[in-house]
């Protein structure tokens, strides 16, 4: 039993592979659109991708550690792993949240107008897209094998996505309007959304870790 149970958590990395693989992509992506354009939005989305790839390797790690037997020191062997995972994740988007404010604030007090709008926005589309499919192979996989580190990376790409949302409409507007400030503050404004998120993904990993009792509800259930 302890040889199949590892070699499915075996087989849950590789989806962590999958992650890292299409996180290296959605980088190059979106740093093209970010060159293109000149938006800060775009660059603090780039900033995001760059915390995806490290999150992805993070959830690699401790889903092959989780897959070791257990042994002298770790007699519950070493599933625990996966919830340190999803700990640094969140950790990891409250400090994209943190370089995306500082980058609009910048942009803020010194506005500049967008580049080859169309362009960048279209490379932006694509990246999102593989992004979505990526999530949803994870949330499906992370849900059948109670992985917190995959889903916690999942979170970490929707995330990305409302991140990607809200620059793609800054972006449209700034460039029919003019009101080149409007590209900073939606981007300070998605910072903002992924701040709760990553506090979120904290506190259920530190209860996980803490072994934490049920809410009511889903004890009743």
């Amino acid at each position: 039993t302890t040889s199949t149970a590892g070699g499915e958590l075996t087989d849950r990395s590789k989806y962590g592979v999958l992650s890292l693989v299409v996180g290296f992509v959605v980088l190059a992506l979106k740093l093209g659109a970010w060159w293109v354009t000149g938006s800060v939005g775009l660059l603090s989305d780039g900033l995001e991708s760059l915390v995806n790839i490290a999150a992805a390797s993070v959830a690699i790690v401790a889903l092959r550690t989780a897959s070791r037997p257990p042994d002298a020191v770790h007699q519950f062997g070493h599933g625990k792993a996966e919830y340190f995972s999803a700990l640094v994740e969140g950790a990891m988007i409250v400090v994209a949240a943190t370089m995306i404010i500082i980058s609009a604030v910048g942009r803020f007090l010194n506005p500049q107008p967008l580049e080859q709008v169309g362009l960048g926005l279209a490379i932006s589309v694509v990246a999102s897209l593989l992004n979505a499919a990526v999530a949803l192979v994870l949330f499906r996989v992370g849900k059948d094998h109670g992985s917190q580190a995959l889903i916690a990376d999942a979170h970490h790409l929707v995330t990305d996505l409302w991140t990607t949302g809200g620059v793609l409409i800054a972006v449209i507007v700034v460039s029919l309007t003019g009101w080149e400030r409007l590209d900073p503050i939606i981007a300070l404004a998605v910072a903002v959304n992924i701040i709760f998120v990553g506090v979120r993904l904290l506190r259920r990993s530190t209860a996980g870790l803490m072994d934490a009792a049920l809410p009511d509800d889903e004890m009743a259930s």
